[in-house]
């Protein structure tokens, strides 16, 4: 076919475009009230992610009952801070964790009736009015509140229909049958199925998100949980990194001063964990550190073009105060918190609304390596790392020709320019024959060496004061 004028071509663009996702995507283990959901037992050990609170209310339940542990993070991704994604994963099981719920007695006001005990489960559920037991959908119907009591709505015309009172007994769900191996969890060989922790290798092929944040609100001050979480964020899915929020135990970590042992005495010492202390509060709920963290961090990232540069330190976090588990409250200054900072401990005190506290991960102060002792810096590091393998990982398996070193290192230094020099000093990567000789070539490997400058954090700012006497003479003496 012949041609008759001016024609232009397109061919593809040889830059691969990055793919960063979300950079604090948190990943909560816990106890939520799936007796409030229809199928409880379709939320137990299974990563769900979810894009707001209220899709994880929905998903598995939610009161303010906070034993339910994961109700924590629901509430402060909605109430202190709006952020997502986040995923968890309730290992609460309904055909284990409950005890029996004695009879209890209800009066019945307009057809309607509340018990207010969270945690009764539909399953087993009877409801007598007088002698004659009641039929679940022909004479009554359940729902739960946001405090998660249980409502009974009479149906009229049913057989309870003029009750004035009716008896409810039947199972409730115990949260404090939760224990730090349900936290932790195992693989079970004969079925292969997974539980706690261990799901936590699901959430990327099944859900597309690699957890960056790992937090188990109630249960990481336990030293064995806590020292798992650390392991677990270090080697995820065998490539990916993220960091735990692990929690002091404030039982044994009354004053600020005890923070040093307890951190030591729980094994919190991985450059992969951020150790915090006390808990906090706001208004009359009690919120693990971790909890609020979490979605402080989140926050903050979201805040700054989802890069994790900045620290989450010396920001105000909407709480109103500090106390230990059991809500005796703590008051920390400046000096006093700084302190605890020295343990490789963050914390948080009131100025001009109450703020948190520290940038140092566990690994302080037994290692001085920069990039492991800063919790930003080492974040840093993560991402980037979780950023290269998903962008490149399509190139895997191609011709390791000299088109595919100049894609990555055209690319990858493309990339990171767009971060210099507000969220990085700088970042270059190259492909060395050192790193690469024939016998790597020919085994198909080939290796980059990459530098990054992420900033560390200006924790220590001073001005030094001194009296200009001169200064004075000339202002007293009008410069004679």
């Amino acid at each position: 076919m012949s041609k008759h004028g001016v024609f232009v071509l397109e061919e593809a663009t040889a830059l691969t475009v990055p793919i960063t996702g979300a950079s604090a995507v948190q990943v909560v283990i816990g106890t939520a009230p799936v007796n409030m959901v229809e199928d409880p037992a379709s939320v137990v050990n299974v990563p769900i992610l979810a894009t707001r609170a209220t899709e994880a209310m929905a998903e598995l339940g939610y009161c303010k009952d906070f034993k339910y542990t994961l109700c924590q993070t629901m509430y402060a991704t909605s109430n202190l801070y709006q952020v997502a994604p986040v995923v968890y994963i309730n290992v609460l099981d309904p055909a284990k964790h409950k005890k029996p719920l004695p009879e209890t007695k209800a009066d019945v006001s307009t057809l309607r009736a509340e018990i207010k005990i969270p945690g009764i489960l539909r399953d087993g559920l009877e409801i007598t009015a007088g002698e004659t037991t009641l039929t679940h959908g022909v004479d009554y119907t359940v729902e739960y509140e946001a405090d998660g009591s249980l409502v009974i709505n009479l149906i009229a015309g049913g057989a309870g229909e003029d009750a004035a009172e009716i008896s409810v007994s039947g199972q409730v769900l115990d949260p404090e049958a939760v224990t730090k191996d349900d936290i932790i969890g195992a693989y079970n060989p004969s079925t292969g199925k997974e539980t706690g922790m261990e799901v936590i290798r699901q959430i990327y092929p099944k859900l597309g998100v690699v957890p960056s944040i790992g937090l188990a609100p109630g249960y990481s001050q336990i030293p064995e949980v806590g020292i798992a979480l650390s392991a677990k964020m270090a080697n995820i899915n065998g490539v990916f990194k993220g960091i735990a929020l692990l929690d002091l135990d404030t039982e044994k970590a009354r004053k600020y001063t005890d923070c040093k042992a307890v951190k030591e005495n729980s094994g919190f010492t991985s450059e992969f964990c951020y150790p915090l202390w006390p808990c906090f509060r706001v208004g009359d709920l009690v919120f693990a550190a971790s909890a609020v963290v979490g979605a402080l961090v989140s926050y903050t990232d979201a805040a700054n073009d989802d890069v994790p540069y900045m620290s989450p330190s010396n920001k105000i976090m909407g709480v109103t105060g500090t106390c230990l588990a059991d809500g005796t409250e703590i008051v920390l200054d400046q000096d006093q918190g700084s302190t605890v900072n020295t343990y490789g401990v963050t914390t948080a005190f009131n100025s001009n609304g109450w703020r948190l506290w520290g940038n140092y991960t566990g690994a302080y102060p037994a290692s001085g390596d920069a990039k492991d002792i800063w919790f930003p810096v080492r974040r840093m590091f993560n991402w980037q790392g979780n950023t290269f393998i998903q962008t490149y990982f399509s190139k895997v398996d191609n011709p390791m020709n000299p088109v595919l070193v100049e894609n990555v290192v055209d690319s990858e230094n493309i990339r990171c320019a767009a971060y210099a020099p507000d969220k990085w000093a700088g970042a270059s990567i190259e492909y060395l024959a050192e790193d690469n000789p024939t016998t790597d070539i020919l085994a198909g490997k080939m290796t980059f060496r990459q530098h990054i400058a992420p900033y560390t954090p200006a924790q220590e700012i001073t001005n030094i004061l001194n009296y200009d006497t001169a200064m004075l003479t000339s202002a007293l003496t009008g410069g004679e």
